[in-house]
């Protein structure tokens, strides 16, 4: 039982998450598209992508070179928050424990002393401090048309939460052996600061329709549904510092999961002389669903948490022409967090401008309305985003990245349109 344990914890757990294929998280997936335009899509999707962002955009305006066929394989996107560099701590104090144990088997009494020194400000400092990633993979499938577009996809997103916690106990034991407590080997083994790794997840398949319909003026609406099959899923652990075994972190009772039917809503509106106006309204998940996290370590701390899907309520409106898109949007409902993260509600601006069909640039920003007064999670408040699309020889190939005061991501979708 040692430091790399710790290490162990966080990128075990980490990689465990990502490679599930029920883990995901309730934060709706963006296609590299919409990532690179702050998130947006509700008035502005391509066919492609609005089968899981608002299927009623499979019937909207699109260019003649991509209102046939559409197809996402695949599109990924992650992002990461580490404010106070919290995998550096750990490593640091992976090295410190093995020094400490070093020293105590060979009975060098001061160099144990001061490595237990380093060890209680390393606890000490790594107390509460938090590492955040989000990822994310989508498959989509659209064939759209003005009298039945019909689409399939298949996404899922990840949060991941890790955070330290140091234990009261843990600085009398420390400050024992730095005022001169015999150190004795495997005295680390009793410590109880400890790692909590909190996940939420969210995967879902569906089918999507979409048909226009004219208006008396002259002008179109377009209505869809979405109907699929959502997994949730939770998995907390929580382990301490000496106690974590690598067999241990997927183990049933931190698991929790739960599946069901769902649906999307989506409605557009194009009106102008040319149709350059178009209002996106979205409805996901129109059934609320909940999953409580399991709590198998109270001595540990850890209690039972709540994951909602609760309906996600986004208005849009855009502006386009053959040369750019400019939109708007705003979530109209918030999402609560369920680890240690920021709740969110966002109002967004993104444009993409493209050269004829070959190149696109886009850029956005969009800043979080939720008020996080009483959250200790990584605070979520104003995003950067910018990317570009390539056209070569029918393939398609979409870059985007974010940055923020906490967070930096990147995401990379390959397809194809006509």
């Amino acid at each position: 039982m040692n430091g790399n344990r710790l290490t162990k914890l966080s990128l075990a757990i980490g990689l465990s998450v990502a490679t599930s294929s029920a883990m995901a998280s309730p934060q709706q997936f963006m296609s590299s598209r919409s990532f690179a335009m702050a998130g947006t899509g509700v008035a502005v999707a391509t066919p492609v992508e609005a089968a899981a962002r608002n299927p009623a955009m499979m019937a909207g305006n699109h260019h003649e070179w991509s209102d046939d066929f559409g197809l996402m394989l695949p599109s990924v996107n992650a992002r990461a928050a580490d404010e106070e560099e919290t995998i550096d701590q750990v490593d640091d104090i992976q090295d410190t424990i093995d020094a400490f144990e070093a020293a105590a088997e060979g009975a060098q009494q001061s160099e144990a002393e001061n490595q237990a020194g380093i060890l209680r400000d390393q606890l000490q400092n790594f107390d509460e401090d938090t590492v955040r990633v989000n990822a994310g993979l989508g498959l989509a499938l659209a064939f759209p048309s003005k009298t039945l577009s019909v689409g399939v996809f298949a996404n899922g997103n990840l949060t991941a939460t890790v955070r330290g916690e140091y234990d009261e106990s843990d600085d009398a034991i420390l400050a024992g052996i730095e005022g001169g407590n015999l150190a004795t080997p495997g005295v680390t083994d009793t410590l109880q600061s400890r790692g909590k790794v909190l996940a939420s997840a969210v995967s879902e398949v569906g089918i999507a329709f979409a048909r226009e319909f004219e208006l008396s003026n002259g002008e179109s609406v377009q209505l869809g549904v979405s109907p699929k099959y959502v997994n949730l899923q939770t998995f907390q652990y929580t382990e301490t510092v000496s106690g974590f075994e690598d067999d241990d972190f997927d183990r049933d009772e931190s698991q929790t999961d739960k599946s069901g039917f769902n649906m999307d809503l989506g409605a557009a509106y194009s009106f102008g002389e040319e149709n350059e106006w178009t209002v996106g309204a979205a409805v996901k998940n129109l059934i609320p669903m909940e999953l409580d996290s399991a709590a198998s370590r109270p001595a540990l701390g850890e209690e039972v948490r709540t994951l909602k899907l609760d309906p996600m309520v986004t208005l849009g409106i855009a502006h386009k022409s053959d040369y750019h898109v400019v939109t708007a949007e705003v979530d109209l409902t918030k999402k609560e967090a369920f680890g240690y993260e920021d709740d969110t509600q966002w109002l967004a601006l993104g444009a993409e401008f493209d050269a004829w069909r070959y190149a696109q640039l886009r850029v956005g920003i969009r800043q979080n309305l939720a008020s996080n007064d009483d959250n200790n999670g990584i605070e979520e408040k104003t995003q950067f985003t910018a990317g570009f699309g390539l056209n070569i020889v029918g393939v398609r190939l979409d870059l985007g990245a974010l940055y923020s005061d906490a967070d930096m991501g990147a995401a990379l979708e390959l397809g194809t349109a006509f």
